[in-house]
């Protein structure tokens, strides 16, 4: 195969998005987000999501880190779930970066639990701890699971009751907005997230993702946060590159279509495994999807069409879906997995 399944970031560029780079190159613009696209692409994200600023940068670490250094306040601490990318998978750069502790809550499904969160509101209370004045969810999770927007509601809520802003990873936030059947922004804007890491480069753009701010607040500040993007090494130069992606992501619903295919082949997959017999450990609601398989097939499975180990102890691996994959993808790696267990 040539198709991978271990994550959408290995799927190429969207040819849309590709012919909007193509389109995007022709004469010059005026750099550092002067150009025309970039102005175009703010106005389509304020359609989008209502009145929000928006800041691009390169990528999804600088998104994240970017936007939890603008809600930072003196002291500043992040609650997040123990399985949070931005805790296991951003080298240390959240904390490098921004300087603020992250303080983790224990989870099975990758979500964040109040309750067990509570314990850190006593950190509030003196000056020899770390602050939680942060709190930072992912949708999806890493676990594939998605937040209901009334899960969503209850933590915002509990962040306001306690001073505390509410950041949301939104990676794959497209493939959770097309499993809930809702807006992108009632997923936002209409549950209180305060800033939006908007993700792109898993669901077809080449490069640059998007910080979207709703908090009045902290829109006041856009100002002084591009001084903080120009520090952090994510002001481009080119940034109608950027831009142009984003304005076909959006033109059409090409978004919610590309996420749509993610989630539909993480469907077939499932039901295809099930019927060879392989557990699925997580309810597949987006494009990801959890099943345990033979340990003598992984290496030789992964040869074919590789993917990633979960959990080597209980041979639980993790396949994800990609705006590209197509059913004849599935059905050879089905075949696969037969031929390997004869």
């Amino acid at each position: 195969m040539k198709k991978s399944f271990a994550s959408d970031n290995y799927s190429g560029v969207h040819p849309n998005i590709m012919k909007s780079l193509m389109e995007a190159n022709s004469g010059h613009q005026s750099p550092y987000g002067g150009d025309e696209y970039t102005t175009k692409a703010k106005k389509k994200f304020n359609e989008i999501f209502g009145p929000v600023e928006t800041l691009f940068v390169y990528n999804g670490t600088a998104s994240n880190v970017f936007a939890l250094d603008i809600m930072k306040e003196i002291g500043s601490a992040i609650i997040c779930p123990e399985t949070a990318h931005i805790f296991t998978d951003e080298t240390g750069s959240t904390a490098k970066v921004t300087g603020m502790q992250m303080l983790t809550v224990p989870t099975k499904d990758g979500k964040l639990d109040i309750e067990k969160a509570k314990k850190y509101l006593l950190f509030k209370d003196t000056f020899h701890r770390p602050n939680p004045s942060i709190i930072s969810i992912s949708q999806a999770t890493e676990n594939g699971t998605i937040y209901t927007l009334d899960e969503i509601q209850k933590i915002s809520a509990f962040a306001k009751e306690n001073g505390m802003y509410l950041h949301m990873d939104g990676a794959r936030i497209s493939n959770a907005a097309v499993a809930l059947g809702c807006s992108l922004e009632e997923m936002t804007r209409g549950c209180g997230v305060d800033v939006l890491s908007f993700g792109g480069t898993k669901n077809g753009i080449m490069f640059g993702e998007a910080l979207v701010i709703f908090n009045e607040k902290l829109k006041n500040r856009v100002g002084e946060f591009e001084y903080l993007r120009k520090q952090n090494l994510q002001l481009h130069s080119k940034m109608r590159y950027i831009a142009a992606q984003y304005l076909t992501l959006f033109e059409n619903n090409l978004w919610y279509k590309n996420a749509k295919v993610g989630n539909e082949m993480a469907k077939y997959l499932e039901g295809e495994l099930l019927k060879i017999g392989i557990s699925i450990t997580n309810e597949v609601k987006g494009n990801t999807l959890f099943a345990i398989l033979p340990e003598k097939i992984i290496e030789p499975l992964q040869e074919f069409c590789y993917f990633y180990v979960w959990d080597p102890n209980t041979s639980e691996v993790r396949f994800v879906m990609s705006f590209d994959i197509l059913k004849a993808d599935i059905d050879l790696f089905i075949e696969k997995i037969k031929e390997l267990t004869k």
